[in-house]
């Protein structure tokens, strides 16, 4: 099986429907900005956003640009460039659904998915506002709760998290679709999760990866991928393994720019329907 390598980012957007429930890894390597700016030009709308499990420039971007409907995650933030400005207007506005979630509860949830079992269990949850908020995570009693005093064990039960399609960015792809990930295993669990993965990379070789000892166990199995774009630079303004590290001018200059609707309208012109990732 190979996967369908397509002419670019936006042609692998045009392959999200409206709808979607899209994931997304946390700032970190991997982060598919280009992809992201691709949805945001072909204008998607009621995106359920997933975050691996914290969402930053890529998911504020998304809501600020009116794609997400809902967004599932833990945290928004631009980390130490401040907070997330699109996001922290849609909360104030109550334009996007927010599902809050833990660090811990979004990758079990994911791992559960991974492993195709419909919930997962999890403590230290019990008694949060994080779970009084979340009606579709079920307390029930440990079925193999053997306390000899009879005592109850409650503990949380999270349904799987299956994206619609894992959206990622790698350092390199072969042309047998097969996805080098890296050190970042969160890509690994999303693609093995989702039922597709779309994914833009630097460079696309023509040796087998799997075919590799030494990249086959951080690779990413054509099985599991469904459409590849070369994309050198698309991780920026964030970072891709082996490649290029995090433009913090770029965001530095988003998080000043965003604090405004007008500033974020005008971010949108000069780096996404421009198509420049980076910071002049």
């Amino acid at each position: 099986m190979t996967a369908t390598i397509l002419n670019d980012a936006d042609a692998l957007a045009a392959r999200v429907p409206d709808g979607a429930k899209i994931a997304i890894v946390k700032n970190d390597t991997g982060v598919p900005m280009e992809m992201v700016r691709g949805l945001i030009r072909r204008g998607a709308r009621d995106l359920h956003l997933v975050c691996i499990p914290t969402g930053g420039i890529a998911a504020d971007l998304l809501v600020g640009a009116g794609c997400v409907g809902t967004i599932e995650t833990s945290a928004v933030s631009l980390d130490e460039y401040g907070q997330a400005p699109a996001f922290g207007r849609a909360m104030r506005e109550g334009t996007v659904e927010v599902m809050d979630a833990t660090c811990p509860a979004v990758y079990a949830a994911l791992q559960a998915g991974e492993k195709r079992i419909p919930f997962i269990p999890l403590r230290g949850l019990i008694g949060s506002d994080v779970q009084r908020h979340r009606p579709d995570w079920r307390i029930i009693d440990n079925p193999f709760a053997e306390a000899a005093d009879g005592t109850a064990d409650p503990i949380v039960l999270l349904p799987a998290i299956v994206p619609d399609v894992a959206l990622i960015h790698v350092r390199q792809a072969d042309r047998f679709g097969n996805l080098y990930a890296g050190e970042n295993r969160d890509l690994m669990i999303m693609a093995h999760a989702a039922r597709a993965t779309l994914a833009t990379v630097e460079e696309i070789v023509d040796d087998n990866l799997l075919e590799d000892p030494l990249r086959r166990p951080a690779t990413i199995a054509n099985l599991y991928v469904d459409g590849i774009a070369k994309a050198e630079g698309g991780a920026l303004p964030m970072a891709v393994q082996d490649g290029y590290g995090v433009d913090g001018d770029h965001l530095a200059l988003y998080a000043d720019m965003a604090r405004s609707e007008s500033g974020f309208a005008d971010y949108l012109d000069r780096f996404v329907f421009g198509r420049r990732a980076a910071a002049e």
